[in-house]
């Protein structure tokens, strides 16, 4: 895989305000994503004042923040107000609340609205099928399917999104997403099946740059590695 035949867009998935700056001119990274317990891994405190400080940094590309109410009734209103922040925000809607409850049709009323959503922790065809069939809007919508943890409990994610695919086909305002990626050859996956984004976390990112590498020279690398560091931790076997 060529690296710059890529078709699939990678955003950027996490709460570091360096890694944005760091990544933001890079020709791979269409657009950035985070969540709440990303920004509380990076110990932000200030939702708003975080959120506000990215859209200075990125002005056109599109960004997902996410709602962090329970109550449906409260998601809306602080949909509303996130969406209010920049032309180019995506507000963030889990499928359901933490009582299981669907979202749909909070999702229906947000893009009547206008308010662009990117629909997350999307790990069923039951769920996806839920927010396509009775939503005719013509509002541009993200949906995440979280194929890293799908592919944790044993189940191959790509089958699951390749049915999606197909559903999508003629549905230009919907744009699938393969997030939780676990690995760099999550990105070769979901872009040989079509999907339209995959999230990248920083960590993950500069990895990239790996692609193509001669295997040959890799192996002989990482022998390298393993000699050199075993030379500087001084270890010794006294030979019998």
């Amino acid at each position: 895989m060529n690296k710059n035949k890529l078709k699939i867009n990678i955003y950027l998935d996490g709460a570091s305000i360096d890694a944005i700056n760091k990544y933001k001119s890079s020709k791979y990274i269409k657009g950035f994503t985070t969540n709440p317990s990303l920004m509380r891994k990076e110990g932000i405190k200030d939702y708003k004042k975080f959120a506000n400080t990215i859209l200075k940094i990125e002005k056109k590309k599109p960004i997902s923040f996410e709602v962090f109410a329970d109550d449906l009734a409260e998601m809306k209103l602080q949909a509303q107000e996130i969406a209010s922040w920049g032309k180019n925000v995506y507000v963030k809607i889990p499928i359901t609340n933490t009582n299981g409850v669907s979202t749909v049709n909070l999702i229906k009323e947000l893009n009547q609205k206008k308010i662009k959503c990117n629909v997350t922790a999307i790990f069923t065809m039951e769920q996806f099928n839920n927010v396509i069939k009775n939503n005719n809007t013509r509002t541009e919508n993200i949906l995440s399917v979280f194929a890293g943890r799908i592919a944790d409990t044993g189940v191959d994610p790509e089958k699951l999104l390749k049915r999606m695919l197909l559903k999508l086909k003629n549905k230009k305002n919907y744009k699938l997403l393969w997030a939780s990626t676990r690995e760099i050859f999550n990105i070769v996956q979901a872009n040989r099946i079509g999907c339209d984004i995959i999230t990248v976390p920083y960590e993950l990112f500069s990895k990239i740059d790996l692609f193509n590498k001669d295997l040959k020279r890799y192996s002989l690398e990482t022998v390298k590695t393993f000699y050199f560091d075993a030379l500087k931790s001084k270890y010794k076997i006294k030979y019998k």
